[in-house]
């Protein structure tokens, strides 16, 4: 046996280790859907609660209307399950085509590990609705989303610690340009998710 093929033979090793502690199935449509819809979210948002007069500081139309906000934790909510079911869509077929199953030890540990920090951050948000502290809660979900793909990143492909950053730094930048919130938020759901899942797809999916 030549250097050449014990090399091989490593990487081989090496490959099948990191395939038994990470979950490497996730579909990078599942991004670009995510991205999409994030976007399409935006924008229904941005039509909803905004003047058209403010194209960048996105001015609240009406501060004391309830039905705004009921309107905006709704359309919250429903962007949430449509990009989880596109997620689950793209993801299972992706499983399936590699013979692999959706539910499995390494998937299980994933949803596990960014539970902690998707929950916290669902806590944090609903204190700061309680408060009317509306104008930090963009800022917020993506530092907490930020964060729950730090986490994943330990059980997925490791560009998602790249994504994550992004997210995190995004949020904090959020923060001190608050009346831009909607727009950090669509750059942060929308935009990279979009980048992130292409570049997923070519590296990852064509495989």
């Amino acid at each position: 046996m030549d250097k050449n093929q014990s090399i091989e033979q490593i990487n081989e090793i090496k490959k099948l280790m990191e395939g038994s502690s990470k979950f490497l199935s996730l579909s990078g449509m599942s991004g670009v859907s995510a991205g999409i819809i994030g976007s399409i979210s935006s924008l229904l948002a941005y039509l909803t609660l905004y003047t058209e007069h403010k194209v960048f500081l996105f001015e609240f139309t009406n501060n004391s209307a309830d039905n705004f906000r009921i309107s905006m934790l709704l359309l919250a909510f429903l962007t949430m399950v449509a990009a989880i079911l596109a997620g689950l869509y793209f993801t299972n077929k992706k499983v399936k085509k590699r013979n692999e199953s959706l539910v499995s030890r390494e998937s299980m540990k994933l949803l596990t590990e960014v539970a902690v920090p998707l929950g916290t951050g669902g806590i944090v948000l609903i204190f700061l609705y309680s408060y009317k502290l509306f104008a930090i809660m963009a800022p917020m979900t993506l530092i907490f989303y930020g964060l729950a793909l730090f986490t994943a990143s330990k059980y997925t492909v490791s560009e998602t610690r790249i994504m994550a950053v992004f997210q995190i730094i995004l949020g904090l930048i959020s923060l001190k340009f608050i009346g831009y919130g909607l727009l950090f938020w669509w750059i942060g759901f929308g935009l990279l998710h979009i980048i992130y899942g292409i570049f997923i797809h070519q590296k990852y999916d064509k495989k």
